[in-house]
């Protein structure tokens, strides 16, 4: 039978305690949403590949499109277009088995413009359970509160 050493049994110990007091990354503190965005009605929701009606977009992306646009019709504090001309926010999404991506883009100023907010996490867009949402959610409606 071997024998551990003190120092390894340490390190051992404090890999445990550091791995279950690390953030979950899905529930984070999202970034402080963009007082610009305070009143927008209109968003278009599709992934970086396309939209949701592109043939190539893998099933992943579109299930976070859809995922995305009923939480946000369910929520009803905006109203989802179906093309980005007639949108004032723009909502672009990634799914993908290590991590799920949501960056809020001006609609005015898509496609040349950067995001203004973004959040990231594992399983963050999935249908039922959209965490990167209620992110936006809460967001949106902070800057509404001091418009």
């Amino acid at each position: 039978m071997k024998r551990f050493s003190l120092p390894a049994i340490t390190l051992i110990i404090a890999a445990a305690i550091s791995a279950t007091a690390a953030p979950n990354p899905s529930y984070a503190k999202a970034p402080a949403f963009p007082g610009t965005l305070a009143n927008a009605s209109y968003v278009y929701v599709a992934s970086y590949d396309g939209d949701q009606f592109n043939p190539n977009l893998l099933p992943e992306d579109r299930d976070a499109i859809h995922a995305v646009q009923d939480a946000i019709q369910n929520w009803g504090k905006l109203t989802i277009v179906y093309q980005p001309s007639e949108a004032d926010i723009i909502i672009l999404v990634t799914s993908r088995p290590s991590e799920d991506v949501m960056a809020v883009y001006d609609g005015h100023e898509w496609p040349s413009g950067p995001f203004l907010w973004r959040v990231m996490g594992p399983s963050g867009l999935q249908r039922g359970e959209t965490p990167l949402v209620t992110q936006f959610e809460k967001g949106f409606e902070s800057v509404q509160k001091h418009k």
